[in-house]
C-alpha cells in the first residue's frame, strides 16, 4: 500500500511453495478436540460403571469431548428414568473436570449427553 505503488518481482513457484509450508505449519500447531463416545446400559454393573467413568475422566483430562450414551433394548424403553439416573451419576462424578453441554435427551433407542472439558485457565485459577 505504498505511494507510489511498488512492484516486487519474485519466483511465483517459490512463493506458492512457501505459502503451502506456512499453512501446513499452522495446521500442525492447532489443537484438535476429538469426540470420544462411551456406551452404557441402564442396568450397568458397578464395576463396569467405575471402569467406564475412569475412561471418561481420562478422556476429559486429555482435552477430548465425551458423548455418553445409554442404550435401551426391548422392555428397557419403559424405564427411561434408570438411564437418566446413570447419566446424572456420570455427570456428578465428572463435576470438576467437565460440564454437560445439555440435559440428557433421547435419540431413538439411545439417551445421550455431551460432556465438554473445562478450559485449562479455569483449572489454574481454582488451584490458587
Amino acid at each position: 500500500m505504498a505511494k507510489p505503488p511498488v512492484c516486487r518481482i519474485l519466483d511465483y513457484g517459490k512463493f506458492k511453495y512457501q505459502q503451502q509450508k506456512k499453512e501446513k505449519d499452522a495446521r500442525k500447531k492447532q489443537k484438535t478436540q476429538t469426540l470420544k463416545e462411551i456406551k452404557m446400559r441402564p442396568k450397568i454393573d458397578e464395576h463396569d460403571y467405575n471402569f467406564k467413568v475412569k475412561a471418561i475422566i481420562n478422556f476429559l483430562k486429555n482435552g477430548h469431548r465425551v458423548k455418553v450414551s445409554v442404550f435401551f433394548r426391548g422392555r428397557e424403553m419403559a424405564f427411561l428414568d434408570r438411564g437418566r439416573e446413570v447419566l446424572a451419576r456420570v455427570q456428578a462424578e465428572c463435576e470438576g473436570l467437565a460440564k454437560a453441554e445439555n440435559d440428557p435427551r433421547m435419540e431413538g433407542r439411545y439417551m445421550r449427553m455431551m460432556l465438554t472439558p473445562l478450559s485449562s485457565t479455569s483449572k489454574s485459577t481454582e488451584d490458587n
